[in-house]
């Protein structure tokens, strides 16, 4: 079952019933039938596969899958706001949001796109809000639509979740980690923490999606991505954020085997030369800052901003150019004696690097295990 399949109505059934301990209390709470309420909570354990509630004289006693669901539940009802709202509609905004159209929407979800048009003006109407709007021959989301495409996507993550702790319980560690790599990680420190798990976890399923800190930040706040590794940032700017330091990382100059600088440099011999670096604001870009800041002098050229560590080696090879990175981004090329480490970083130019998601994330245990394997890895790399 997926998460966009609920049926919202009863969900808030379950939620009902849980606290006020009986149907009928809780037919009266979300505005049903007690038959309706009965059918909802048998349908949801049919899609669970468990059993919700203990069904006694005195009333409806949840089961620990009830318990551990229901948090989960009014977080996700809390953020779509109504229940009148469907997983129909839901799926077929979210589709809009990604998509931009809705032709591309309707591709996306898998729908004729009449129908997915009906389902967002349907969406926008039980919710009382204009939700998209025309642009030329575009289309945008308004204000409350983007709002609202947010609130929907932290709440299909809270579902989400919702499922691998009830999957869990019937010993069926699965379901799916989204992990956001930002360029250190992605060398060593995920591909060990990834087969590290995988050995303990078979069946839960691990997506990387990489990307810079600025492209994996909106989708860690909005729910996509679980978690994102890599280099921290000033936790002043990023207050809705939990930041896990797991080392520090002290970059290097690289540059092509062969390089002129290779028997030697001073802060002038590295000016003489042009830099390839991430772009401003990015850590390293500060640290390389740092660093001429340290050795003292005008900065150097920088012709070029890139921060795809396979773009870089490339250009590094094809000519004089310097670069500032960590020795496990280029340690392949290193040794392969394409690349060559001509120095650390003059100063003391260190960067954090840790994991990063939002601040009112609650991991399931099978990400709790998965943060563990990082920090673990962490340490292996820098013992």
């Amino acid at each position: 079952m997926q998460a966009d399949q609920f049926n919202i109505r009863h969900l808030a059934a379950l939620a009902a019933v849980v606290d006020q301990g009986s149907v009928s209390l809780a037919a009266r709470a979300v505005n049903l039938t007690q038959p309706a309420v009965t059918q909802g909570i048998a349908k949801l354990e049919a899609q669970l596969d468990v059993s919700l509630f203990d069904r006694r004289p005195g009333g409806m006693v949840p089961t620990e899958a009830a318990l551990r669901l229901k948090p989960r539940v009014d977080v996700a009802l809390r953020l779509i706001g109504s229940n009148r709202v469907t997983a129909a509609q839901i799926r077929a905004f979210v589709a809009l949001a990604q998509a931009g159209s809705y032709g591309g929407a309707a591709a996306l979800a898998g729908v004729a796109e009449p129908s997915l048009h009906r389902a967002v003006g349907d969406l926008g109407l039980a919710l009382g809000v204009r939700l998209a709007e025309r642009r030329g021959r575009g289309l945008v989301l308004t204000r409350s639509g983007l709002a609202l495409a947010r609130r929907l996507r932290l709440a299909l993550a809270e579902l989400r979740q919702g499922l691998a702790e009830v999957a869990a319980l019937r010993g069926e560690e699965s379901g799916r980690i989204v992990v956001g790599a930002m360029p250190l990680s992605r060398a060593r420190l995920l591909p060990m923490a990834i087969t590290a798990f995988r050995r303990d976890f078979p069946l839960v399923d691990i997506s990387v999606v990489e990307g810079s800190h600025a492209e994996l930040v909106g989708p860690v706040r909005d729910g996509e991505i679980d978690m994102m590794v890599g280099a921290l940032r000033d936790p002043a700017i990023e207050q809705d954020l939990t930041q896990t330091p797991l080392f520090e990382d002290r970059p290097t100059i690289f540059a092509r085997a062969g390089h002129p600088l290779r028997a030697g440099w001073d802060g002038d011999a590295l000016r003489r030369y042009p830099w390839i670096l991430p772009p401003e604001g990015t850590p390293l870009r500060q640290l390389w800052r740092a660093m001429f800041a340290e050795v003292g002098g005008d900065l150097p050229a920088v012709p070029i901003e890139c921060g795809s560590v396979m773009t870089l080696r490339q250009l590094l090879m094809s000519d004089d150019y310097l670069t500032l990175l960590s020795v496990d981004q280029l340690r392949v090329e290193m040794e392969s004696g394409l690349l060559a480490d001509i120095g650390p970083a003059p100063g003391a130019i260190s960067r954090t690097i840790g994991i990063t998601s939002r601040a009112d994330w609650r991991p399931t245990r099978s990400q709790q295990q998965f943060m563990a394997a990082i920090g673990q890895a962490a340490q292996d790399m820098n013992s």
